[in-house]
């Protein structure tokens, strides 16, 4: 403290009269003046930072919100697809279950008309076995018949059989 007492004393006692007072001083208006700038271009880039960072921000909130959209977007085709493969299926099931019951009642029904086919064809066959036994029993009878006939019959009782044929003969057409 000495010193500056002297300092103090030599320059004539005032503060204002010395030149470190003023360097020091200059220096302070300097370091505000540029302070001031500096601070305002400080103040500036990082309120463009700021500014910066909240675009960002705010862009990944709607890429957020997009990727969200189309994760429900996607989520709801899922379950879409899926509801439409489950009526697939089921309806392939009917539609099986139908072709089944439509194979069964053909099945059925072919089963019947052959069954019925081989009917038939025994009926057939029956009434052909039938008229060839009438037939062959009428061939015989009537071949007894003619060799009893030309064996016991003379001319006179053949006449009158003829003429009884005959005269009956109308009666069997109508």
């Amino acid at each position: 403290m000495g010193d500056v007492t002297f300092l103090i004393a030599a320059t004539g006692g005032s503060v204002f009269t010395d030149p470190t007072f003023w360097t020091a001083m200059a220096f302070i208006a300097f370091i505000l003046l540029a302070g001031k700038k500096i601070w305002g271009a400080l103040a500036a880039g990082l309120d463009d930072r700021a500014a910066k960072i909240r675009a960002e921000i705010d862009e990944a909130q709607k890429l957020r919100e997009e990727a969200q959209h189309m994760l429900a977007e996607f989520q709801r085709k899922q379950r879409d697809a899926v509801k439409e493969a489950e009526g697939i299926v089921a309806h392939a099931k009917e539609e099986a279950e139908r072709l089944r019951e439509k194979s069964e009642k053909d099945l059925e029904a072919s089963l019947a008309r052959r069954e019925q086919q081989a009917k038939d064809r025994i009926a057939q066959a029956e009434s052909n076995a039938v008229d060839e036994v009438r037939a062959a029993a009428a061939s015989l009878a009537i071949a007894a018949a003619r060799k009893i006939l030309v064996d016991e019959l003379d001319d006179k009782a053949g006449t009158e059989l003829v003429d009884d044929a005959i005269k009956a003969l109308p009666e069997k057409l109508h």
